[in-house]
């Protein structure tokens, strides 16, 4: 593999850093604890390019690889993971997915406004009793002539208050399992459509989450994506998509949670030198540097084989899996290093550590990543 970076590739990352320095950095802690949604810091990240990133620039996005929406995800992560999932669910879940599996009409409707950032899409596959089991979902589009007419409750939506548009799975022919599942666009603001709740959330409390409820929802037919009985293969397609971006997104905890780590062991003095000379906080610097490096590597490797145009589902899932681990134990860490300042919220590092563990569970939690890198190894994918 190839570790060199190309110039546009630096300039993206520099862009990310110094974007997040400046713009997300002041004011984070109080955001999460107001669980205060960033959206004057969206909006610039759409000016920036950063919200369709790897969507082309003749439908508004800013034309890069994955590889760079990686690097700028990172960054973006280190300084305020949950403007980094706002990002993520945007580029990945959404306009990927438009543009993947979009016609011509939805593509210049929906796809320009958000790859430019102008609007903000969210993406709704889970359901109250359908976790890990997504194709066990009972929210129901009935045909009505040209259009759907849609029941039902989802929950676990980011995006979910302050998006301008739902990408939907829900079931269009019942017991025919997964083979029922079909995708649609539904455009907020439409009647039948209601939003739960704010979620008051561990972590990424920035970001919103919250239930979906139709109602007699009726929407027209052009507004579904691909046939009828696409909609589990277009929402685990793009899982593998978003898995990246995730990874990436666990990767940023992780950094921070090293730099701030390696800074305050130089700084802080114990038994008349700094904590950082005493070998058991040496071992876990040590670990938490191999551990970030082998994230990234797994990342990349992904990102790199998903812009080849190579099968990349089994190392989408090894650098989620991975990455998220690494967050959690980089961040418990650094908690521990810190000490007593490590667990109020003044410094910053206990964010790290909540923020940490959503990463473990959505778009796939680390045992449905397990259970897809065992098959695909099983069926001689390895």
């Amino acid at each position: 593999m190839d570790f060199n970076l190309t110039e546009e590739q630096l300039l993206i990352r520099k862009t990310a850093q110094d974007f997040a320095n400046d713009h997300l950095r002041p004011g984070v802690i109080d955001r999460d604890e107001k669980s205060e949604f960033p959206l004057d810091q969206i909006k610039m990240m759409g000016e920036i390019g950063f919200m369709g990133m790897m969507i082309p620039e003749e439908n508004g996005g800013a034309g890069m690889d994955s590889l760079s929406y990686c690097l700028a995800m990172e960054e973006i992560a280190k300084a305020d993971a949950s403007a980094a999932v706002i990002m993520s669910v945007n580029n990945s879940l959404v306009c990927q997915l438009l543009y993947k599996y979009g016609n011509k009409d939805q593509k210049q409707k929906y796809l320009f406004k958000l790859a430019s950032g102008k609007w903000l899409g969210a993406f709704s596959l889970s359901e109250p009793q359908s976790g890990s089991d997504a194709s066990n979902m009972r929210t129901f589009a009935k045909k009505d002539g040209n259009h759907y007419v849609i029941n039902g409750t989802k929950n676990w939506v980011t995006n979910g208050i302050s998006s301008d548009i739902v990408i939907l799975m829900c079931v269009t022919e019942k017991d025919v399992g997964y083979k029922g599942i079909s995708a649609f666009i539904i455009e907020k603001g439409i009647n039948g459509l209601s939003t739960g709740k704010k979620e008051d959330k561990l972590g990424i409390r920035g970001s919103d989450t919250c239930e979906l409820y139709f109602e007699d929802c009726k929407i027209p037919v052009k507004n579904r994506l691909g046939d009828e009985g696409d909609g589990f293969k277009i929402a685990l397609e793009t899982l593998d998509c978003g898995r990246i971006g995730i990874a990436a997104q666990a990767l940023g905890i992780a950094k921070e949670s090293l730099d701030r780590s390696v800074v305050y062991a130089n700084e802080r003095k114990q038994f008349g030198k700094t904590i950082g000379e005493f070998g058991s906080i040496q071992s876990k610097i040590a670990q938490m540097a191999t551990q970030v490096d082998a994230s990234r590597l797994l990342i990349h490797r992904a990102a790199r084989m998903k812009d080849d145009g190579k099968s990349f589902r089994k190392e989408a899932a090894m650098a989620k899996n991975f990455a998220s681990k690494v967050a959690m134990d980089a961040s418990t860490q650094c908690v521990q290093i810190f000490g007593g300042y490590g667990y109020i919220r003044e410094t910053g590092v206990e964010r790290l550590m909540r923020d940490a563990k959503i990463t473990q569970i959505y778009e796939g939690t680390s045992e449905i990543q397990e259970l897809v890198i065992a098959r695909e190894i099983l069926r001689g994918n390895y």
